[in-house]
C-alpha cells in the first residue's frame, strides 16, 4: 500500500488489528508503518502523534454507535440496541476498553455523537441531562466490565488448549473446602463445557437495561 492511497480508516483498521492481537503497547508509528509497507512520514500525514492515532482508532470503532432515530419504539428498546452495538464492537475488538481508558474519548466525533444521542434518548425516559450522563457512564462501564469479565478462557489461550484450561479450573474449584465454599464447588460444573457466550451477553445486556428501567422516572 503506497502512501498516496493510505486512508485514515485503513491506518485505524491495521492499528486495531495489531492492538487486538498483541495489545495496545504494540501499536507504535514505526511498527504500524512496517505493517502497512509505508514510511512513518506517510502515517504522520493522517496522525501527528500516537495520541492522535489512538483517538483515531476510538473514533473509527464507535462510528456505528448511534441511537435509533425511530421514536415509535419504546426508549427501552432503542437503548438496548445502543448497548448491544457497543457490546458487539467490544467483542470484536477486545482492545477497545483499554483504548477508552487510555485517551480522552470526548475528543472524538463519534463518541460525542453517541453520547449526545444516548442523552436525548434517556431524556425521553424522564432523566435529567445530568442523570442521563450518569446512566450513560454506567452503561459504558457495564459494557466494558461484561467484555473484560466474560466467562471462559482468558485471552491468549490457544483454542486447542481451552478444554485443558477448563479442566484445571474445574479441579481447582472442586478442591476447595466444601464446608466453607459450597457454592464455589457447585460453580465448578459450569467449566465442564464451553460457555454459551451469546446467552451470557444477552443476560449482561438484560441486567444493564433492567437497572436503567428500575431508576427511570417514567415507568
Amino acid at each position: 500500500m503506497t502512501g498516496d492511497r493510505l486512508t485514515k480508516a485503513a491506518v485505524a483498521d491495521r492499528a486495531l488489528r495489531l492492538a487486538d492481537e498483541e495489545g495496545l503497547d504494540a501499536v507504535t508509528v514505526r511498527r504500524l508503518a512496517k505493517e502497512l509497507g509505508v514510511t512513518p512520514m506517510a502515517l504522520y500525514w493522517h496522525f501527528k502523534n500516537k495520541e492522535e492515532l489512538l483517538l483515531g482508532m476510538v473514533d473509527h470503532l464507535l462510528t456505528d454507535v448511534r441511537a435509533d432515530a425511530n421514536v415509535d419504539d419504546p426508549w427501552q428498546k432503542r437503548l438496548r440496541r445502543v448497548v448491544e452495538t457497543v457490546v458487539g464492537v467490544m467483542r470484536e475488538h477486545p482492545s477497545l476498553p483499554v483504548l477508552l481508558h487510555s485517551v480522552d474519548k470526548t475528543q472524538t466525533e463519534s463518541f460525542n455523537r453517541a453520547t449526545n444521542d444516548t442523552l436525548a434518548l434517556l431524556a425521553d425516559a424522564g432523566f435529567t441531562v445530568e442523570e442521563g450522563y450518569w446512566v450513560a457512564t454506567y452503561l459504558l462501564n457495564g459494557c466494558m466490565g461484561a467484555v473484560s469479565g466474560q466467562p471462559g478462557c482468558p485471552p491468549g489461550v490457544p483454542a486447542d488448549q481451552e478444554p485443558e484450561w477448563r479442566r484445571q479450573k474445574r479441579v481447582q474449584l472442586e478442591g476447595m473446602p466444601a464446608h466453607r465454599f459450597p457454592m464455589m464447588i457447585r460453580l465448578a460444573e459450569s467449566y465442564r463445557d464451553e460457555p454459551d457466550m451469546d446467552a451470557y451477553y444477552t443476560f449482561a445486556v438484560d441486567l444493564l437495561i433492567a437497572g436503567v428501567e428500575a431508576m427511570a422516572p417514567q415507568r
